[in-house]
């Protein structure tokens, strides 16, 4: 919740900041020939995660041509619609993107079947901070995304129109100039967030037991639910470096993370307690800490740690450690008769 919380800050602060540029003329446009469906086949896989949790489908329709426009902040243009017309959408609802030539123009239509707006909505759809009450319900967002919309494309030259009816759905068209006979270019779009996708190998096996010896219960949910997204491995926690200690005898799990900072001693005693016992000498063992400057991890490297990772902790890079960790392998298959 608070990393969540905090993004939503960031992006609030990125969206305020943008809108303070273009209104001072300082955001400086780079207008060239963009390849609308490239655009758009890059752009779409960056909101199927939001899609898959409200429960709506994206459908791209006819999408060629090209636009003189910003690459990238027209595809900031269209992510912003698209996630618009997600978030304010029904579950089980849908959302198409196609392109269009008019012969003096390119456009660029998102169209939902979402909860659609009145008229008066439609009046003041482009003021900052006007969200219609939005806020009340959960849904996020900033309040100024499509003001910042409407400032980039009147920016590159063109214009934005909405048609919209309660219980009908929204539709946006993004109206821009046509591109000359120069090269047409899509820069690279960024890679989806898959932070919160599922882990899933369903041609692969992972086995492994992991202790967690952390006494702050928020910490031991969350490693508790990232590990349990792995399949085949399991996870066990003790609050305290005395209690953590005893279950590594009986359990033998294959890795231990340790916290530091534990109620009773700090973890690099747990460190020389589990070295100490023959039957747990083996066991590599990584401290997971907030202290997270440069001598710290020294320190604890020096000490005897297998690794040493840091909170808050990064789910991607979490994650990526447990399946280097814990490798993957290959179902056995049958020999061919």
């Amino acid at each position: 919740h608070i990393r969540a919380a905090g993004d939503h800050l960031l992006s609030l602060i990125n969206d305020v900041l943008d809108l303070s540029g273009l209104e001072s003329g300082e955001l400086r446009l780079s207008l060239l020939a963009v390849d609308l469906g490239a655009l758009v086949r890059e752009s779409v896989p960056l909101v199927e995660s939001l899609a898959a949790q409200h429960g709506v489908t994206v459908e791209v329709g006819l999408a060629e041509g090209a636009a003189r426009a910003d690459p990238t902040r027209l595809r900031q243009v269209l992510i912003n619609l698209l996630s618009n017309a997600i978030k304010y959408n029904r579950r089980g609802g849908r959302v198409f993107v196609q392109t269009r030539n008019t012969g003096t123009s390119a456009v660029l239509r998102i169209r939902d079947t979402g909860r659609g707006l009145s008229p008066a909505q439609l009046a003041g759809l482009f003021e900052p901070f006007n969200r219609f009450g939005a806020e009340s319900e959960g849904i996020e967002g900033t309040g100024i995304g499509l003001t910042i919309v409407k400032a980039l494309v009147e920016g590159m030259g063109g214009s934005v129109t909405v048609t919209s009816a309660p219980g009908e759905g929204t539709a946006f068209d993004v109206t821009l100039p046509l591109a000359s006979g120069a090269a047409v270019v899509a820069t690279p779009a960024p890679a989806p967030d898959s932070s919160h996708s599922p882990w899933s190998e369903p041609r692969h096996q992972r086995a492994g037991q992991i202790l967690y010896i952390e006494d702050n219960q928020v910490n031991v949910l969350l490693v508790e639910e990232l590990v349990k997204s792995v399949a085949g491995l399991g996870i066990a926690s003790e609050p305290t470096g005395t209690a953590g200690v005893a279950r590594a005898r009986t359990l033998q799990p294959d890795l231990v993370l340790i916290d530091l900072q534990l109620p009773d001693f700090d973890g690099f005693e747990v460190l020389r307690r589990l070295r100490a016992e023959p039957s747990t000498r083996a066991i590599p063992c990584i401290a997971l800490s907030a202290n997270a400057m440069p001598e710290d991890i020294e320190r604890g490297l020096a000490a005897g740690f297998a690794d040493y990772w840091t909170k808050p902790i990064d789910f991607p890079a979490f994650l990526g450690a447990l399946k280097k960790r814990f490798p993957a392998s290959r179902p056995a298959t049958a020999s061919a008769p």
